[in-house]
């Protein structure tokens, strides 16, 4: 494309002094077509005597990348003579061009030289790239409104002025408590940072993903996406908790001092440090009391020490502070009542014998167990008379149920469907409490282990793998590696991997135990090139489950072909011209193909024989064979 001529001619030396100015834009192919030179400079002007006397050519002396960017005919036809990238060419957000230096010349006598200008259009074919896909960000629960944390901006790669101006914002910011600050720097850069709009609450939300969109100005415009973690760090906001202010204890002086008489437990909605707790004596606690009772710092159990006596006293108050590990540290107090009973009140024994498979507290089912299943019997012994030996029992569990059978015995039953992938132990506790004044309690723990079942099908990483393989390869070659994941235990979790097409053609792959694909013979580009199949994974279960993925393979090509000519077709091939040397000096187009692909199928030309006296010349990429004189 021409922009601009200026002309000054003067026939009768045929002294020309011409600036002219194209443009061509950035990923044309080599030999494109930029201008005609003479016809810019008018040169039909001239008598065609003298036209014909005419030819162009480019400086080439000195060392000058220009030179290789450009081709001109001797017509006054300039081409390019490669591929053009503005962005290995040029500076950011400038013009991008560059000069031609032409020689005019009448006959072997030199005329004049025409500086020509190449504005090299730069194309939108970068995307706004950041340094990192994902990134990481903390803020802290105390942090007040304003606070900024920086990110880093995008770059984009192409030259041109709108194709590399970046646009930033961030997707749902509506209900986010961060915005996006966006500032401008002196070379057309950004500077990003994350902003605090609100204040944080860890324990309501201690995460947030964010998502940050850098799109260019170039048409169509390209854009890039930023996924930013933020982290929520915990600061010491909330105290320990009891879940009521007095506890109830009652003793009698048959108690055992291996057995805790009650155990605390508070609860902390801070994390870390700031969350551990860990149980004192009250400073109202008194002395008589804390020599009869001892309080486990780290657990909360409080266990008795010594035996009453007769005439002791009937009732202690302990006052247990709950202290957590952060800086300051917060507390919360609670009041424990013991009573101390003197009539007779033992409390009650719970006795359970399991129906399956078990050793000791510990029980062991199947996930594929039944709703309503019977699993365990359940008696409750207690020798007490009156109330004290009326006793009543509860398990509380979303998976299990405790069901009486009559006085004192009970059977647990399988509540809700039970899933090993999900829950693969399940803890649960009976707890049994007497009817007496004061009542008395006890508990049992329980754990049950779920024993896995084929239920959960092999699932593959991708939906779609895409590998690339090499033709001329030997066999066994590794092409690829397919993973799939089973979350079922034992032999099922063992995989068996297998191919298959849908075309039913012999494929040339394997595929091992492991999920590693090779080939079987070499492959040949020319014959296929790209495979698509289907790879099946099967589990060893019973009965056992699969699931299938999609497999393409994409031959890679190798300079494996020669060329060929299309015309002439024969060899030896005659041709019969009469030369006129003030005609066109084209004789004819040669014409040559390659079964190769991209750069291996690039053909140049050249006469290699029978040239001797250079009287013919060939172009080496158009293939056009003429005169050389």
């Amino acid at each position: 494309m021409k922009i601009h001529t200026y002309i000054f001619l003067f026939l009768p030396n045929l002294s020309l002094c011409i600036d002219i100015t194209y443009q061509v834009e950035e990923g044309q192919r080599p030999d494109t077509y930029i201008g005609n030179i003479a016809a810019d400079i008018q040169l039909e002007n001239i008598p065609l005597k003298d036209r014909a006397l005419i030819w162009f050519s480019q400086l080439k002396e000195g060392i000058n990348n220009t030179l290789w960017l450009f081709n001109v005919s001797r017509t006054g036809k300039l081409y390019t003579a490669q591929q053009l990238d503005t962005e290995a060419l040029c500076k950011y957000n400038t013009e991008c061009f560059r000069t031609v230096d032409i020689a005019v010349q009448n006959k072997e006598s030199f005329v004049k030289i025409l500086e020509i200008k190449v504005i090299l259009k730069d194309v939108n074919d970068h995307r706004p790239e950041f340094p990192e896909d994902h990134v990481k960000i903390e803020f802290s629960e105390d942090d007040r409104k304003g606070v900024r944390r920086s990110i880093a901006n995008a770059i984009d790669k192409d030259v041109g002025i709108q194709n590399s101006q970046i646009v930033y914002w961030m997707k749902n910011e509506h209900g986010q408590p961060f915005s996006l600050s966006v500032s401008k720097k002196i070379d057309g850069t950004a500077t990003l940072g994350i902003i605090l709009e609100q204040r944080l609450d860890r324990e309501m939300e201690d995460e947030y993903n964010i998502q940050i969109v850098a799109k260019d100005q170039g048409f169509p415009p390209k854009q890039s996406i930023l996924n930013v973690h933020v982290s929520i760090t915990d600061v010491n906001d909330n105290p320990p908790r009891f879940a009521k202010n007095v506890y109830n204890v009652s003793l009698n002086n048959g108690f055992r001092k291996n057995k805790p008489i009650t155990t605390l437990s508070a609860t902390d909605l801070d994390s870390g440090e700031n969350g551990k707790i860990s149980y004192y004596f009250g400073s109202k606690t008194s002395n008589n009391a804390k020599s009869y009772f001892k309080l486990v710092k780290e657990t909360g159990e409080i266990f008795l020490i010594q035996k009453y006596f007769s005439g002791s006293k009937k009732i202690h108050k302990l006052f247990i502070e709950a202290v957590d590990g952060g800086i300051p540290p917060l507390s919360s107090t609670v009041m424990v009542l013991v009573n101390i009973i003197n009539q007779q009140n033992n409390i009650p024994k719970i006795e359970v014998k399991f129906v399956s498979q078990s050793s000791g507290n510990k029980l062991t089912i199947s996930e594929g167990i039944k709703v309503g299943s019977f699993i365990a019997f359940v008696k409750i012994i207690d020798d007490d008379i009156g109330q004290n030996g009326e006793v009543d029992c509860f398990l509380q569990h979303d998976k299990l149920q405790l069901q009486s059978l009559g006085k004192m015995k009970y059977k647990v039953i399988v509540k809700s469907e039970i899933d090993r992938e999900t829950e693969s132990h399940i803890e649960f506790d009976i707890t049994c409490k007497d009817r007496g004044s004061p009542s008395l309690q006890t508990q049992s723990q329980f754990s049950i282990e779920v024993v896995d079942i084929n239920d959960v099908r092999p699932m593959f990483t991708k939906d779609t793998f895409k590998f690339l393989a090499y033709e001329n390869e030997k066999s066994n070659f590794l092409v690829g590696f397919i993973n799939a994941t089973d979350p079922d235990l034992g032999p099922e979790n063992k995989l068996y991997y297998s191919l298959y097409s849908k075309d039913q053609y012999v494929l040339p792959f394997e595929i091992s135990d492991f999920g590693f694909i090779s080939t079987t013979q070499s492959l040949d580009r020319e014959q296929q090139e790209i495979y698509k199949f289907q790879v099946s994974v099967k589990d060893s279960g019973i009965p056992p489950l699969n699931n299938t993925a999609s497999v393409i393979v994409e031959v890679m090509d190798e300079n494996d072909n020669v060329p060929y000519f299309t015309f002439p077709s024969v060899n030896p091939f005659s041709l019969d011209v009469h030369y006129h040397p003030q005609i066109n000096k084209d004789i004819t187009v040669l014409r040559a193909s390659d079964r190769d692909s991209h750069v291996n199928a690039f053909l140049t030309y050249e006469i290699v024989k029978g040239n001797d006296k250079q009287l013919f010349n060939v172009n080496p990429h158009s293939g056009v064979l003429s005169f050389s004189r």
